[in-house]
């Protein structure tokens, strides 16, 4: 297809607008009705650094690049609301292909309330998707930032992690033998967490009800996240990693890879759970409000920096996320 005739099929494929868009795709800009605060943030994948087209499909990746942008608006509590979708695509990507992989963004758009109010078609040499997201809060109070926790607050963490970094591992060059000692759904559904990770929408609008002190997700792993909300506090956040919730499968696949648990599920990245700080009297009602478990993984303390408690301390303080530069 031309140009003009991609972007107008994609345009079909993500159907209507939601009710607060007045205008979307089509003209020069979009144009929205507003409620009071605007939650925004940008993300950007690309081919060969963020993903590899023999393991993702384009669905795999449309999903992803819209799920990670709204983990962001989740990890500030805020309503999902538009998004605005740039695709930069390479000669040999195809037409079906990117309709595919705009239909996975429509897709997860519906299930979690999100339009995709405008974006923007391009050639370039490799696959390369941005996504920025606006969310909504009707008072600054509803939202939660990174710099609330305070010392006595319990650290917890939404659902299980680790799944991504399986996920992850089950694609490289030992990926066979670490598939091997898995039950066969153990290992999909791992391969489901790397390649079509869920924003946890609802337990971050919860979670800040119930009055979360601070919030950050997983998104460059526990090691790092942990460090930047620890920093952004100015408080020391000690997390025991023997009360992390590993997803099923973690355990095989890091002994396959001759690793601790822990360290494999602190070191990677891309489970978009969300890490959190409440205080203690706050939890009970945290967990009842939230879609998704919750687990208390640690506490706030006076001090700086991301510590760890235990026997395996010393291998997980030297223990980093993934970093982009």
């Amino acid at each position: 297809m031309a140009e003009l005739e991609l972007i107008a099929a994609i345009r079909a494929a993500l159907g209507p607008p939601g009710e607060r868009v007045v205008r979307a795709s089509g003209d020069d800009a979009a144009v929205v009705a507003a409620r009071p605060f605007a939650v925004t943030s940008i993300d950007t994948a690309v081919e060969g650094v963020h993903f590899d087209l023999a393991t993702h499909t384009p669905a795999d990746v449309g999903h992803k690049a819209l799920a990670a942008a709204l983990s962001d608006i989740a990890a500030m509590g805020a309503d999902a609301g538009e998004a605005y979708v740039s695709l930069a695509l390479p000669p040999a990507f195809g037409d079906a292909a990117a309709l595919e992989l705009a239909g996975a963004i429509a897709e997860l758009g519906r299930a979690t309330g999100t339009t995709v109010a405008g974006g923007d078609v391009v050639a370039a040499p490799c696959l390369c998707v941005t996504v920025a997201v606006t969310g909504w809060a009707d008072r600054e109070g509803e939202t939660v930032g990174r710099d609330g926790a305070r010392a006595g607050d319990i650290v917890g963490v939404t659902g299980r992690v680790g799944g991504a970094a399986a996920g992850l591992a089950l694609l490289g060059e030992n990926g066979e033998r670490a598939r091997s000692t898995l039950d066969p759904a153990v290992a999909d559904a791992l391969g489901q967490r790397h390649r079509r990770p869920l924003p946890r929408l609802y337990a971050g609008r919860a979670l800040a009800r119930a009055g979360a002190a601070a919030m950050i997700d997983l998104s460059d792993g526990l090691a790092t996240d942990g460090r930047h909300l620890a920093a952004a506090s100015g408080v020391a956040v000690e997390v025991d990693p023997r009360l992390l919730p590993l997803a099923a499968g973690v355990s095989e696949v890091a002994a396959s890879a001759g690793t601790a648990p822990a360290v494999l599920a602190a070191g990677g990245g891309e489970d978009y759970e969300l890490l959190f700080t409440i205080a203690p009297d706050a939890w009970d009602a945290a967990a009842a409000a939230s879609d998704v478990a919750l687990t208390r993984i640690g506490r706030v303390l006076d001090g700086s920096g991301l510590r760890f408690a235990g026997p395996q301390a010393a291998d997980l303080d030297a223990v980093r996320g993934y970093e982009h530069l």
